[in-house]
């Protein structure tokens, strides 16, 4: 036996014989297809319980709304009794397990958040739907936010870098390239159409720290972390771009491990199909990057989807571990999606798979997990064990419960604003608008002193001031009794005079 088979093998079915997944090929992906109501949800809740018992921590999506029972002991059922006894389990014990709830909405779970520049702009055009030329404007923003040292790190700051980028779009444009007002409206809008649809909720801090979903509780078990994405998955790109957003921050901050004993993470992506048939090309290559290389971080990425079409071929090929419930075979694109499925299975000649997967009953599958050496096992048709935990949701005062006892609640609950971008820009705006309405003072005033000047200078006189009508008359009477006096002191002189001649 080889060292990677040395921990506990998880159980999945019995066929002729017990199906196990190895935790030595567990981060060797995988993936599980079927039509709706033909037991996908119980198969993924089995596996996340056998990596819980071997200490691997889960992180899965509730899309139902039915994960939450988990978190709760399975109760009586001849069922399950039944079954039991035709897979042969020994140690079957009806239990529950470790469980954080998680909500993007803050609702059903813990909030869980990141930041704008932890998301980047190749996810936020993804999210948004942004064009070639709107994409490009967002880099910019991104680009001018990450020399001048502005944090983005919700809606506000990134509404307000936007803002400032068309306010300054004829600079911005010399130095980084061309922006329109435009384009920067365009992206604007997109953002109201997130912010309606809730979106705004998630970005923010704290943002989520991968180490609270890479825990075990005191027992050793794995932690088994759930989001709720029964409202979520109405949203199927904020849905899609979140999970994808945070499978590559694992890829980014975990360090390389090889192939370990068993997981550091098992990541379960329920409905792909949301991401593959929305996801821009330069998406799928970011996807397929990180599905190639993530399984050396210790990282089990496991798909969950209808039809396994879904699932293009550059990243189907890398998933290993593969469980088929039944499919239906009614329209031309069902019966291309059975022989599809028929196909990767690793043949079996005492059955006949493509015929067996239309037949296949509720909680039956075809089982074909990776053996020693990572060589794929021949497929088999296979009961799936039964859960431990409960089958159905939690009821609210069990959802109460869990996320009492979590110990997520004080860290997360509660959202922090620091000084980011917003503030920066707005003290710059306010300082810019004292400035000018300082000049506008300064002119106002000046201008005030000008006029006074000028009409100083009209006041002045100019040559001889104007008599007034007063003044006039006086020089004249003045002038009148001068004349006549001067005419009597000279008659007067001169009559003197004649007394001499």
């Amino acid at each position: 036996m080889s060292e990677k088979s040395e921990v506990r093998k998880l159980l999945v079915g019995k066929g002729e014989e017990q199906k196990f997944l190895l935790p030595g090929y567990a981060n060797r992906h995988g993936l599980i297809t079927g039509a709706t109501g033909t037991g996908k949800t119980v198969t993924l809740q089995i596996l996340a319980e056998g990596f819980s018992k071997i200490g691997v921590p889960v992180f899965m999506a509730d899309v139902k709304g039915d994960l939450s029972g988990l978190s709760q002991a399975a109760g009586p059922h001849r069922k399950i009794t039944e079954r039991i006894e035709k897979i042969g389990i020994e140690d079957y014990r009806s239990q529950a397990y470790p469980v954080v709830l998680w909500d993007v909405f803050g609702k059903s779970g813990h909030p869980i958040r990141a930041t704008v520049s932890d998301m980047g702009p190749l996810l936020l055009t993804s999210m948004m739907e942004l064009n070639e030329t709107q994409e490009g404007v967002l880099n910019v923003a991104f680009k001018m936010a990450d020399e001048e040292g502005l944090l983005l790190l919700d809606f506000k700051d990134l509404r307000e870098i936007l803002r400032y980028l068309s306010e300054n779009a004829k600079q911005i444009s010399a130095q980084y390239g061309r922006v329109t007002p435009a384009s920067v409206g365009a992206i604007q809008r997109r953002l109201l159409v997130l912010e309606r649809q809730g979106a705004e909720q998630f970005f923010g801090e704290p943002a989520l720290e991968l180490t609270d979903i890479l825990r075990q509780d005191l027992s050793g078990k794995g932690v088994i972390n759930i989001l709720a994405a029964d409202q979520l998955i109405s949203r199927p790109r904020l849905y899609s771009t979140f999970l994808l957003w945070l499978l590559s921050e694992l890829f980014e901050e975990l360090p390389e491990i090889g192939d370990p004993e068993k997981p550091r993470l098992v990541f379960f992506f329920d409905e792909a199909h949301v991401l593959f048939n929305t996801a821009p090309k330069a998406l799928l290559e970011k996807v397929n990057q990180v599905v190639r290389l993530i399984r050396s971080k210790g990282v089990g990425v496991y798909f969950i989807t209808q039809n396994p079409l879904d699932v293009p071929d550059t990243v189907s090929s890398q998933l290993g571990n593969r469980i088929q419930h039944a499919l239906r075979a009614y329209t031309p694109r069902e019966q291309k999606a059975v022989k599809a499925a028929a196909s990767t299975f690793r043949p079996n000649p005492k059955l006949d798979v493509q015929k067996v997967i239309t037949t296949l009953g509720v909680g039956e599958g075809l089982v074909s997990m990776l053996e020693d050496g990572g060589i794929p096992g021949i497929v088999d048709a296979c009961l799936i064990v039964p859960p431990e935990s409960r089958i159905g949701p939690a009821t609210d005062e069990e959802r109460a419960a869990v996320l009492s006892r979590s110990g997520m609640g004080a860290k997360y609950n509660r959202v922090a604003d620091r000084e980011s971008a917003f503030e920066i820009l707005r003290k710059r705006v306010e300082e810019k608008t004292r400035a000018s309405e300082q000049q506008a003072r300064e002119a106002a005033s000046e201008k005030e002193r000008v006029k006074q000047r000028k009409a100083n200078t009209k006041a002045k006189p100019r040559g001889r001031p104007r008599k007034s009508e007063l003044e006039k008359f006086r020089d004249k009477t003045l002038s009148t009794m001068g004349s006549s006096l001067g005419r009597a002191l000279t008659r007067t002189i001169l009559g003197s005079l004649k007394k001499y001649f």
